[in-house]
């Protein structure tokens, strides 16, 4: 990564730290619904320690130069009161929401009732702005009591609510075979789910589209490689340069770091991170999070190993450590 590189002095001494200018909180954890104190003492500390979790080697992260955050929650209702004082800081953000339907298969044992989400949400876009507050419907998956059409009835009701309080719907298709430890937590929760066709995907996708007439939703897919162009998907920068020059009031910094090039129209090329996956169109950022830290304990998360292994480090957290695993 291209981040900037300064020395910091913290509780180990002075220390190498990278200056990302865009902070992603959290791909790997829920920091607004657990974590939201511990984040916002350290964004006044001015720096956290980051672990990798391949090699189990610790970085450090300062926010000196951070000019915007992209926010990743199922529940926000915790993290409202730091929005005041992030908004002080001069920092940018943005929410993508997760909000599925899977209350009758306990995929998402201890989320709020779907009722108390959609409200959440509601309530969210109106005190930040409906650009602010992304609908994520992910993953998709298909089971016994999941047809693609029962799924498509669940995403009605949602997106009957959602509809005036947010301007994208961002969906992504399960890959559950290629993930060991999500193939055996979804079996155990339910044997019968499984990941989409190629057929059952357009089927979706094609009846989305249409009731997306009334919705009006920018429709995208996270970090899918199928083309769905012609039913008006584009692919999602989940970290998204476009919003966070529109929501930052085009800031050099940040557009320092997400755009390549503009033309005499002003249609630009959007860097593209090189830390993600050849699917997926976000743009560069610095994830903070820790794996194995969110007490959701949503049955097909990837970012989870097991119950156990979660309950052990949420004992371990500080709100006032650098790292969200000390």
């Amino acid at each position: 990564m291209f981040w900037d590189k300064i020395k910091i002095q913290t509780i180990d001494g002075e220390q190498d730290a990278i200056t990302p200018v865009i902070i992603s909180a959290s791909r790997s954890t829920d920091i607004p619904a657990f974590h939201g104190e511990w984040f916002i003492n350290r964004l006044k500390l001015g720096y956290c320690k980051w672990i990798n979790p391949f090699n189990q080697k610790p970085s450090y992260v300062s926010f000196s130069k951070t000019k915007a955050i992209v926010f990743w929650t199922k529940n926000p209702d915790p993290f409202l009161p730091y929005l005041e004082e992030i908004d002080k800081l001069g920092i940018s953000y943005y929410f993508q929401y997760t909000l599925n339907d899977y209350e009758w298969e306990r995929l998402e044992p201890v989320l709020e009732p779907l009722s108390s989400r959609l409200m959440s949400f509601k309530s969210l876009s109106k005190l930040i702005g409906k650009e602010k507050v992304i609908w994520r419907f992910d993953p998709l998956l298909l089971g016994k009591s999941i047809s693609v059409e029962a799924l498509i009835q669940r995403i009605v009701f949602m997106g009957e609510h959602l509809y005036p309080f947010s301007e994208k719907m961002v969906f992504s298709f399960a890959d559950i075979d290629q993930y060991k430890k999500v193939k055996g937590n979804l079996n155990l929760a339910d044997s019968s789910l499984r990941e989409f066709t190629f057929e059952e995907k357009n089927e979706f996708v094609e009846k989305l589209s249409k009731l997306n007439n009334k919705w009006g939703f920018k429709l995208a897919t996270c970090a899918e490689d199928i083309d769905l162009t012609k039913y008006g998907v584009e692919r999602n920068r989940c970290v998204d340069g476009e919003l966070l020059l529109r929501i930052s009031k085009h800031d050099p910094e940040i557009s320092k770091y997400v755009i390549i090039d503009q033309d005499l129209f002003g249609d630009a090329t959007y860097i593209k991170d090189s830390g993600q996956r050849k699917e997926c169109g976000c743009s560069p950022s610095k994830d903070i999070g820790m794996r194995d830290t969110c007490p959701h304990f949503c049955k097909y998360c990837y970012a989870n190993s097991n119950e156990d292994v979660v309950r052990q480090n949420i004992k371990r957290f500080s709100k006032s450590g650098e790292s969200i695993i000390l």
